[in-house]
């Protein structure tokens, strides 16, 4: 059954790889008919066309059919790249077929609070200079040790003197994951408060949340790679954080165990900093565990238990 809202926020959907999971976002498209419609970010990645070639489904292009169908019949599409689509950024200020092409976009919402809408590239400074190794955790942790047992027979095997843990490897590899992330919702939290808004909605680090974090509401559409996320705006102006197969979010402005349970979808590329991490300290967040992903090791999943 199809579900009026108000507004729709997806990111990170990756068309023309293979990662993109364009079924499940066309169910989340089908279920969700709304007034206005924010693309925001990395929707098409340009990058991996590029290194990889194009993989162009049926579904990709229904997809995009789709976003322009709803352009044309006055449903306000708003385009803010990524630095996947980042060529898209030299035509900001133009509209195609409908589509209005922003570098960034101040939302109001419909019960008053103000929303800042940005990709979220703009918020790291090393992504150029550091990326991780892929990671594992949380539901694979026995497979690990079991691996941690094979190798160690192996190595006897073969005579290689010592012990060396895998999971103990990736446990280190979660930490700082785990850091990155943290940095990158810091950065995020801090330009919202520098730009004088209510709360900030940008994706990039595939890393779907939506809590409040010192008086600013951090919303994160998360993508459609893994966790296959997006946020909703009610017609009242209530923020939802949703999964493709149904909702599975809390408004902004619930309690703080049920807005951990949102972030049940989380997945992270490996790529974030805080490009202002000496000012306006942000109060510690919940420990997190991380599951596999399974697209080229270049995002993990996280999971926020509930408080």
């Amino acid at each position: 059954m199809t579900r009026r809202v108000r507004t729709v926020f997806i990111s990170d959907v990756h068309l023309g790889t293979r990662a993109c999971q364009a079924e499940r976002l066309l169910e989340f498209l089908r279920e969700y008919d709304a007034e206005r419609l924010f693309l925001v970010g990395d929707i098409l990645d340009f990058d991996a066309m590029k290194r990889r070639g194009v993989y162009w489904t049926a579904a990709q292009n229904t997809v995009v059919q789709k976003i322009l169908k709803r352009a044309r019949h006055h449903v306000e599409v708003v385009f803010v790249p990524g630095n996947h689509d980042e060529g898209a950024r030299e035509h900001v200020g133009v509209s195609f077929g409908n589509i209005r092409v922003v570098g960034e976009w101040l939302h109001t919402a419909a019960d008053g609070r103000r929303y800042l809408l940005m990709h979220g590239d703009e918020l790291e400074v090393a992504a150029k200079y550091h990326r991780l190794l892929a990671l594992l955790g949380d539901h694979a942790y026995e497979m690990v040790v079991r691996l941690n047992i094979l190798l160690a027979r192996l190595r006897r095997l073969v005579g290689i003197p010592g012990y060396w843990s895998f999971s103990g490897f990736a446990k280190r590899r979660v930490k700082r994951a785990l850091r990155f992330i943290e940095d990158f919702e810091d950065a995020a939290v801090r330009h919202a408060r520098e730009r004088r808004v209510d709360g900030i909605i940008c994706g990039h680090i595939h890393a779907a949340a939506l809590r409040r974090i010192d008086g600013i509401e951090y919303l994160n559409c998360g993508d459609w790679v893994d966790s296959c996320t997006g946020i909703v705006e009610h017609v009242d102006g209530r923020m939802e954080l949703v999964h493709s197969s149904g909702p599975t979010a809390v408004a902004a402005d619930d309690t703080p165990a049920k807005q951990e349970a949102a972030a049940a979808f989380e997945g992270v590329p490996p790529r974030c900093a805080n490009p202002v991490a000496a000012a306006h300290p942000e109060p510690s967040k919940p420990e997190r565990e991380i599951e596999p992903h399974a697209e080229g090791g270049t995002s993990v999943r996280v999971r926020e238990p509930a408080s």
